[in-house]
């Protein structure tokens, strides 16, 4: 059995392979379609246990498709390119953050969104 290799993990999906386009729009529609409240966050350095990235604008309270907040996305990628960013989702009802994936991190050699 070998072990993983070493580097940085940041949240859950981060011990799968990076996700596609394809599968970070389905993760999007998804959230959407369970009524949770997309946001973006960015961190030029984030370490594992950093639970404090900056919050890109305000959540997007009135995005209604993947489209609205990979847009986001990409103006938050053009203004902070080298910083890692993700996208996470709160629940109105739990009051609390229920979703969190990165889909962009600086010099992989990989653009996303």
């Amino acid at each position: 059995m070998k072990t993983l290799p070493k580097e940085r993990r940041y949240e859950t999906l981060s011990y799968l392979p990076p996700l596609s386009d394809q599968q970070i729009v389905r993760q999007i529609d998804y959230m959407l379609a369970q009524g949770f409240i997309p946001a973006i966050e960015f961190e030029e350095d984030p370490t594992p246990d950093c639970h404090h990235w900056t919050l890109w604008k305000l959540p997007l309270f009135d995005a209604r498709t993947s489209n609205d907040v990979l847009a986001e996305v990409r103006e938050c990628r053009q203004e902070y390119s080298n910083s890692y960013i993700r996208v996470i989702g709160f629940d109105n009802i739990k009051q609390c953050q229920t979703v969190s994936f990165i889909v962009y991190k600086p010099g992989t050699g990989t653009v996303r969104y």
